[in-house]
């Protein structure tokens, strides 16, 4: 690099010293900066939040099922206590008899009387 041309790090504004091809003067400046820069998309906290309802709300389904069982039961008030969000999920699917599961990832819950839900995991295909 010509001793006229300085570069200084993108973070911090230091001088920088080593490879030409050198953008930021430790990996702390990097991590700040690329950070940063995705923070600055408009919709990147709103996917963000979105993305972490749908995996508490995965968490939730998964720690109601218990291991090795195919299905399980829970009420609606226990489900909300644990932090679930219904209007929060990835997928809909519907049965040939018309029943109508809802899907966070690959666990999911079905609509029974009286609040109560019927917890299932999606089967490999």
């Amino acid at each position: 690099m010509p001793a006229s041309e300085t570069k200084t790090c993108l973070a911090c504004g230091k001088m920088l010293k080593g490879r030409s091809d050198k953008k930021f003067c430790d990996d702390y400046c990097r991590n700040n900066y690329n950070n940063q820069q995705k923070a600055k998309g408009s919709y990147s906290s709103l996917v963000r939040n979105i993305n972490n309802a749908l995996l508490k709300n995965r968490k939730i389904l998964e720690s109601v099922l218990p291991e090795g069982n195919e299905t399980a039961k829970a009420n609606k008030e226990k489900l909300q206590r644990l932090g679930f969000h219904f209007k929060y999920l990835t997928h809909i699917y519907t049965t040939k008899s018309g029943k109508t599961y809802f899907y966070c990832y690959d666990y999911g819950y079905l609509p029974l009387d009286n609040d109560w839900y019927l917890i299932v995991k999606r089967k490999e295909e």
